[in-house]
Order: structure tokens, then sequence, then C-alpha cells
């Protein structure tokens, strides 16, 4: 059964660098990297302009936001096999369901917004660790 590792990802530079972190590791392992953006409920609208019709949504916005980071890392990890998809759902229930369908590995995760004490982990990175169905790997993402 082949390897999996699994990322969330939004326009953040701290998500970019979790994602980074997880293609070495994925790398490494010789595991498929899976880059997910998560979108929340979603929203569509359609916009008219003329005779063209453009249609909006949560879901094709969260699609390229993780198309643009599979697109930066494919520069950097051109063998490394990988792939992309938008999800619905807050982004730590996103991971997790996508770990379980997929049968991923590990889980990668940043460590966003991880400050003083009373913030051991950050409320995805917590929360993920608490329902993951495999290993989760908290990634430094960002200078203290």
């Amino acid at each position: 059964m082949p390897k999996i590792v699994v990322t969330g990802v939004d326009d953040s530079p701290t998500a970019a660098a979790a994602a980074r972190k997880a293609a070495v590791l994925a790398s490494a392992l010789g595991a498929r990297l899976h880059i997910l953006s998560a979108y929340g409920t979603f929203e569509a609208e359609r916009i008219g302009h003329g005779t063209d019709t453009i249609l909006v949504s949560t879901e094709l916005t969260a699609k390229g936001v993780a198309q643009d980071v599979f697109a930066e890392l494919r520069r950097d990890f051109p063998d490394l096999e990988m792939t992309y998809a938008p999800a619905e759902g807050n982004p730590a229930d996103a991971l997790v369901s996508a770990a379980e369908e997929l049968g991923a590995d590990v889980i990668v995760v940043g460590n966003k917004r991880v400050q003083g004490l009373a913030r051991i982990l950050g409320s995805i990175a917590r929360d993920v660790a608490a329902h993951a169905p495999c290993d989760v790997y908290v990634a430094h993402t960002h200078q203290r």
C-alpha cells in the first residue's frame, strides 16, 4: 500500500511553509502528497457581463489555492507524486476526513498562532491531533 502524506493550505505564508515541510517528508518517505484547501460551506455566485457568465464559488477559490501551492511545490519537487483538491468543512475536519478517506500515514499541519504557555498547539493542530486516524506532524512555520 502506498504511503500518503496529507496537508492543508490557505493563502498564508505559514501554510505554504507547512506544505513545503510536508513535501520534504513525503519525498523522504517515498510517499504521495495530497494538498487540500478547506472552504467552509459551499457558496456560489454567478457574475454576468454582457453574454459572458462566470461562476465564482468558495469551492473554486479553495481549489485555486491548493493548485497554486501544488504548482509551487512541483517546481522544487518535480519527481514527487502529488495531488490537490478543495475540501468542504473547517480545516481540521477536512484534514481528518481526507486522511481517513485516503488511508493517510501522516497529516502535516503548521504551528500558526501557537504562542504562549496556554496555547500548546494551535486550534487546527490541536483538533487534528485529537481526531486524526494517523500520525500528526506539527511543522515549525514561523519565527518567534
